[in-house]
């Protein structure tokens, strides 16, 4: 069967719901003193408002009838001040492929869509954050070409 993606429609909430908790998961896990542990991280309410969001998109990957990955999307502009140039860049807010489907080629799809999406906005890049400890998704947007732009550190006063 061939992984298809699609704009998520306001029904796949319910569908969607265990990816945005894995992800919601592993940064709880990484990180607890920065992320609450929450059985429904993306809350329904904020799911629709960002469906309805010109600024914002999330496609979905189905194998069939089910959905097995997810990418939400987020145009920013930049404004040009006296330390930056303008520009426009489309942030890769969360990228998930369910665990039961990795290693299929479904997050590579899913970001390469994301690529051509971007291209299509004529955006100037494709950003998102990782968490340092998670070397699997810096090795996996390695792989796909994406470069580290900048690193972002702390000293912890535990």
């Amino acid at each position: 069967m061939d992984i298809l993606i699609r704009s998520a429609q306001p029904d796949d909430y319910a569908s969607l719901l265990s990816l945005f908790w894995q992800v919601h998961h592993l940064h709880v896990v990484e990180r607890p003193d920065l992320y609450k542990k929450n059985a429904t991280p993306v809350g329904e309410e904020l799911f629709h408002n960002q469906l309805t969001d010109d600024k914002q998109q999330i496609f979905v990957a189905t194998l069939g009838n089910e959905i097995v990955g997810v990418v939400v999307l987020k145009e920013e502009e930049i404004p040009e001040n006296s330390f930056v140039n303008a520009r426009r860049i489309l942030l890769v807010d969360s990228l998930c492929v369910a665990d039961s489907h990795r290693k299929k080629g479904i997050g590579s799809k899913l970001l390469q869509y994301a690529f051509d999406f971007g291209r299509g906005l004529k955006v100037d890049s494709i950003e998102l954050g990782v968490i340092e400890a998670n070397q699997n998704a810096i090795h996996f947007y390695q792989s796909m070409g994406m470069t580290t732009k900048s690193r972002k550190m702390e000293f912890r006063l535990d």
